[in-house]
């Protein structure tokens, strides 16, 4: 068991958007400590969930360096307006968050986990920022690479309520509480053009990765897996491991426990310079 000190909620004003905040809360292994030039890893949500759901909070209670996780701007705690395209503004928030830890802590950002949009943002913030240069390792965990399908992925349901009333009220739940977020064609669009490709040319040369990926995913499809894998796995310095869950959605439903210890021990190996590229299986890693 963790026997981590209550967690630190903190409440970020937002430069670029007057009024809202980016709610989170960060996890310390040794509260009351110094932090200037400790590291910190951030978990990031993905679209229409919250800092706490599916793995992510699990995760955190288990992580052997401090953490941060936060709700992007509308969502849950946060406020502002939600997006569906909205990736370049979680990219700002997650600028904002960066600057925030590293101005009042001192931290340094060493590991990403991201969850679907939220690894699709994390990656660009590590081919675009300085920061980015110096991460250990990223997770992304059902992460999109081929944005263009969403024009194709919807079906009826979208188009109907298109040609009806010109936009799709999509209605979700989200911590217990019912959500609406509407979706305009000109929202597909945008989400299509969104550079996912930036990972072939600008990802760090020595920043480790691990995909973790459901095969049963019918959200995003265990194919984009492979692109990562393919994009991220020819690095001399840098290694890529992929892991495939056999049944698992694109929520990972019933398998967080899995999730949280294939990332524990990846890390593990990261810290102890013992990776290679390859497959991922707990307990044995094949070559590629």
């Amino acid at each position: 068991m963790s026997s981590r000190q209550p967690a630190i909620r903190l409440s970020i004003s937002h430069p670029d958007e007057d009024g809202v905040a980016l709610v989170g809360v960060l996890e310390q292994l040794e509260p009351g400590s110094a932090t200037r030039g400790r590291k910190i890893a951030l978990i990031l949500h993905g679209t229409m969930g919250h800092k706490d759901y599916l793995f992510q909070k699990r995760l955190a209670h288990q992580l052997p360096l401090d953490s941060f996780r936060f709700d992007f701007r509308g969502a849950h705690e946060s406020g502002g307006k939600w997006y569906y395209a909205g990736f370049a503004e979680d990219l700002q928030d997650l600028r904002v968050v960066v600057k925030y830890l590293s101005d009042n802590y001192g931290y340094e950002v060493d590991l990403l986990v991201g969850h679907s949009r939220g690894s699709v943002v994390a990656l660009h913030w590590l081919c675009t920022s300085e920061e980015g240069k110096r991460v250990g390792g990223i997770v992304n965990v059902s992460g999109r690479y081929r944005m263009e399908r969403v024009l194709h992925d919807p079906g009826s349901s979208y188009q109907a309520a298109f040609d009806e009333q010109g936009f799709f009220d999509w209605k979700v739940t989200v911590a217990r509480q019912p959500v609406i977020g509407r979706i305009t064609p000109d929202d597909l669009q945008e989400f299509a053009r969104w550079n996912s490709a930036v990972v072939w040319d600008h990802f760090p040369e020595a920043t480790d990765a691990l995909t973790i990926h459901g095969l049963a995913d019918k959200t995003v499809p265990a194919y984009d897996a492979t692109i990562y894998a393919r994009a991220l796995g020819a690095r001399e310095a840098g290694t890529h491991n992929l892991h495939l869950i056999e049944g698992a959605d694109h929520n990972l439903t019933g398998q967080f426990d899995e999730v949280v210890a294939v990332i524990l021990e990846w890390w593990q190996k990261h810290l102890q310079g013992d990776l290679r590229t390859g497959i991922w299986q707990t307990g044995n890693r094949t070559k590629l």
